[in-house]
């Protein structure tokens, strides 16, 4: 409709602010050579991915380094995402290095939170705005204990975040107790006064990108973009064969908040791509031209 372009015109006219998680990269070692190939690419925000292969929080001479280098750069730290594992190979060493904070265990969540502190540790040498939480791992069922699991554990968490200038925020991810819907759920009965990052991939997988974004829309802080076949979390770059997701629409569906947050790409990196970082640039790209159509 001709209305739905009028009310879109304004924040249309401003394109969001870019930014890419290291995701992409968690092939390869942070480095510094990274990040100026990131900058170089027209990318001013970066969300940093922690996977101990990639960016590993306990060493303390590659936190360094990154922070050194932080300090004279025009590129600026805008989240860190929350460690999935806490071994160097995804937590193939076995089921101890899945990071859970919905443990049940007590003594075991306590490992886990004092794991996600390490990773706040990181804002003393490289400031950033946003932790990226998930609750629960893929596919994992809702129940109460759970629900009393990651609540105890997210009090600790964010009152150590907190300490450290960073905001928690909580994923909707691909299980049921944190889809958008359960999301809602989860700080209804916590009474936690957390926002969140929307994903869209995740989303795609459960109530769909337009219905999540709905229910979470006013706590909306940051954005995880990428895309799926509807039944696997791919990370796939948005327009990639196999996606499913409508970008024209989600884009639109994004756009509808005049206070924004960014654009942050959150991409595994496709095969046979010699030259990751120009695939992304040339995605932000595509996704600003998409504009409402009079039908819309």
């Amino acid at each position: 409709m001709a209305a739905g372009w009028a009310k879109l015109r304004d924040t249309e006219d401003s394109p969001m602010q870019r930014a890419l998680s290291t995701h992409l990269l968690v092939n390869y070692r942070l480095t510094t050579v990274w990040l100026d190939r990131i900058w170089d690419a027209g990318i001013p925000l970066v969300e940093l991915f922690c996977t101990r292969q990639h960016l590993d929080y306990h060493n303390r001479a590659q936190i360094s380094e990154l922070g050194y280098w932080f300090r004279d750069a025009e590129l600026k730290v805008h989240s860190v995402h929350s460690p999935l594992y806490s071994d160097d190979v995804r937590g193939r060493s076995g089921p101890d290095a899945v990071l859970n904070i919905t443990e049940p265990v007590k003594s075991k969540r306590l490992r886990v939170v004092d794991e996600i502190k390490r990773t706040l540790e990181i804002a003393e040498s490289v400031p950033f705005h946003y932790l990226i939480q998930h609750i629960g791992v893929a596919e994992q069922e809702f129940d109460e204990r759970s629900v009393e699991a990651a609540f105890s554990a997210l009090e600790q968490i964010s009152l150590f975040a907190g300490q450290r200038g960073v905001e928690v925020l909580l994923e909707n991810t691909p299980n049921h107790l944190s889809s958008a819907e359960r999301l809602l759920v989860f700080l209804e009965l916590t009474h936690l006064d957390l926002n969140v990052c929307f994903d869209t991939g995740h989303a795609n997988l459960h109530e769909g990108v337009e219905t999540a974004y709905r229910l979470l829309k006013s706590r909306i802080r940051s954005t995880h973009v990428h895309d799926n076949n509807g039944a696997e979390d791919q990370h796939l770059f948005p327009f990639a064969e196999g996606g499913t997701i409508d970008w024209r629409r989600t884009m639109q569906t994004l756009r509808s908040r005049t206070d924004q947050y960014p654009l942050l790409l959150e991409l595994s990196e496709p095969p046979d791509t010699p030259r990751p970082l120009e695939a992304a640039k040339r995605v932000f790209d595509q996704l600003e031209e998409l504009r409402p159509t009079d039908e819309q």
